[in-house]
């Protein structure tokens, strides 16, 4: 199975159908999702390839005493309920074979109870028509929902819980997406799948740590190449000044550190430094060298 499978599989298995408030705005978010749709205003329908995701929206169905059939065609499961007994769920109201969300639901509350609520209609909209990628290839979450009235109202509740998203908009698809690993676990743990925040946070940390030491590995590299093409340039700058006659002309201090780095090509500028007469850093070191390379070049 897909990272994302196994996740509403756990929402399914962990999520129970106790409090019949908190069943009905589960329920809802199901009935916001892309997979939802209104036949001739009369009936609703819920589609999905899932067996255990059928289950799920059976019992909330169920829990809340809503008549209801399941067909199979092929590989999708449906679901078939009257609107009417939909619309007595209140905060939906059935407009040109869609379903949409009433403001009401918006002022639900802030209190704790209110706050499961949000969470119950979060958890459905995703098991509804959600997906999360593999967090080892990309971070990327998203609900599809069935019309930007419906998305505009999602978004908002997200962001009265601390989670940012982004919107996407187009003529046959109304999606709310994250792409950033700190919010998406938000989202995991909201909606109570505890076990794929565990596991999620676990291949982010190892990633992180993995673009660290990249990081560190092509820093040192680039140093190291930038070394060994200064040393090269500076060698060679030396041996110019030895073939044409003009090293005999350098200054003592100059003749000294380009013999050391002659014999010594591979050691760094502080090593060189404590090998002269009179000791010197790494700048005094690098002075000296620079200025016997412009001598070189006839600078």
């Amino acid at each position: 199975m897909s990272f994302s499978s196994d996740i509403k599989q756990e929402l399914n298995k962990t999520n129970s159908l106790v409090n019949k408030e908190n069943v009905k705005f589960e329920l809802i978010g199901y009935l916001i999702s892309a997979n939802t749709s209104v036949i001739k205003e009369k009936n609703i329908r819920f589609s999905t390839e899932s067996d255990y995701n059928i289950n799920r929206f059976s019992k909330l169905l169920s829990n809340l005493e809503i008549n209801h059939d399941i067909d199979v065609n092929g590989k999708t499961f449906n679901i078939i309920t009257k609107a009417l007994d939909i619309t007595k769920l209140t905060f939906l109201e059935i407009k040109e074979n869609e379903i949409y969300l009433k403001d009401e639901i918006k002022y639900i509350g802030n209190d704790v109870k209110a706050e499961e609520r949000k969470r119950a209609f979060i958890r459905g909209a995703f098991l509804g028509a959600g997906s999360i990628n593999n967090p080892e290839n990309a971070y990327h979450l998203e609900f599809v929902v069935s019309n930007e009235n419906n998305l505009k109202i999602l978004q908002e509740m997200l962001k009265e819980m601390d989670v940012q998203t982004k919107a996407l908009i187009t003529k046959s698809r109304y999606s709310i997406y994250i792409k950033e690993g700190e919010e998406i676990s938000k989202i995991l743990a909201l909606i109570g799948a505890n076990k794929a925040v565990m596991q999620f946070e676990d291949i982010r940390i190892k990633k992180e740590m993995r673009g660290k030491v990249n990081r560190i590995v092509n820093c040192e590299t680039a140093n190291l190449n930038k070394t060994i093409n200064a040393a090269i340039e500076q060698i060679g700058a030396i041996k110019k000044l030895q073939k044409d006659g003009r090293f005999n002309k350098l200054d003592d201090n100059l003749k000294e550190i380009a013999i050391l780095r002659i014999e010594n090509p591979d050691m760094s500028l502080i090593e060189l430094g404590k090998l002269l007469k009179e000791p010197v850093g790494k700048s005094g070191v690098n002075y000296r060298l620079k200025k016997i390379v412009e001598i070189a070049n006839g600078k």
